[in-house]
């Protein structure tokens, strides 16, 4: 038909063995979430084969305890992300079953009373031992103070020198991946997590950091320099999300002219010439709805009006758990993609 509204047919999808990626296409040709989801692996890919593009990825809440940082270490390994923006949380909580620890299968409706009791922390319907949790804040303290304490470090250098620090000693966290494959990793609120004890715990032992939050958003903002364009994948939404989106609208402000120089991805805004940078691919999996107004539900469209998305991207948001959508997108794109992307330094001296 060429009426403009029957384009192409849903089609139903048949029950027989086929690969995790073949489904995923099939299911990009049904509706609802199942189509956004097939429609994110189709997304990522395009994003990997692109040569000219930077790959954002933010990683939010505490998901790490759920089983997924291994995840995020294979796409690290691969270079299918280029640059991390985390919680605190996610690349603190993975280091406690880098050490050889646990956690272990919870009930979702316990008597969270005898769990304080016997100290046992619990997420949700994962618990975690507090000794073990105790142990990995300790050994962020033993990191510490390894620390120039005249020093002011960016989140970044920081745990560019904890995963370091880690590689050493065998404990294969996020952040020791990361520093292994120069993948940079800011987590603008790091404080929020196992690092803030830290610092605490340190300071009591004579040892100061200092972790400069402004430096943190100067070095993030001043990687549009380095790169064409690029594309952001958010797991969640929270402070990593706007993090990353502010690299679009923000990056220009440190120049005078308001513009990156030799960036040719720019939009302009308005009477001045003020100019934009719109990430050129979108990707979001979260549980989060638009309507409360949070900038963890904001859709991709509300964040055009920002200049903060292309109007000509790709973008795609998926409304699902991550811990159901993350295994699946990434076992499609370990089918599909069997090169390595090439590793860039953006921080190289």
């Amino acid at each position: 038909m060429k009426d403009p509204y029957f384009k192409e047919k849903v089609k139903a999808i048949e029950v027989k063995k086929k690969k995790i990626s073949k489904l995923l296409d099939e299911m990009a040709d049904t509706g609802f979430q199942g189509r956004r989801l097939g429609e994110v692996v189709k997304v990522w890919e395009k994003m990997i084969k692109d040569k000219d593009l930077t790959i954002v990825f933010g990683y939010a809440g505490s998901l790490s305890t759920t089983g997924q940082w291994k995840i995020v270490n294979w796409l690290i390994e691969n270079r299918f992300i280029d640059i991390i923006v985390s919680t605190g949380a996610n690349i603190s909580e993975d280091i406690v079953e880098a050490m050889g620890k646990n956690y272990w299968k919870g009930e979702i409706h316990p008597n969270d009373i005898k769990l304080f009791k016997k100290e046992i922390n619990r997420y949700y319907d994962v618990y975690g031992y507090e000794p073990d949790y105790g142990d990995m804040t300790d050994l962020i303290v033993d990191f510490i103070k390894t620390l120039d304490p005249d020093y002011i470090y960016s989140s970044r250098e920081f745990l560019l020198l904890f995963g370091k620090w880690l590689q050493k000693r065998n404990v294969n966290s996020i952040v020791a991946m990361a520093a292994k494959y120069k993948v940079p990793v800011f987590s603008p609120a790091l404080v929020d997590s196992a690092y803030g004890e830290a610092v605490l715990l340190a300071k009591n032992d004579g040892f100061n950091v200092v972790i400069d939050q402004v430096k943190d958003f100067k070095e993030f903002t001043k990687i549009g320099e380095k790169i064409k364009k690029t594309g952001v994948i958010y797991i969640g939404g929270g402070v990593p999300k706007d993090f990353i989106q502010l690299m679009a609208v923000s990056s220009p402000l440190q120049y005078s002219e308001r513009k990156i120089p030799k960036r040719k991805d720019e939009s302009i805004r308005g009477k001045d010439p003020y100019s934009y940078y719109p990430h050129q691919y979108a990707i979001q999996i979260t549980t989060d709805a638009p309507q409360w107004g949070g900038l963890s539900g904001c859709t991709f469209d509300e964040a055009i009006s920002w200049g903060k998305e292309s109007e000509t991207g790709k973008n795609i948001q998926c409304y699902c758990d991550a811990t159901i959508a993350l295994p699946i997108v990434t076992h499609a794109l370990e089918e599909r993609i069997k090169t390595k992307r090439k590793i860039v330094n953006y921080f190289k001296k």
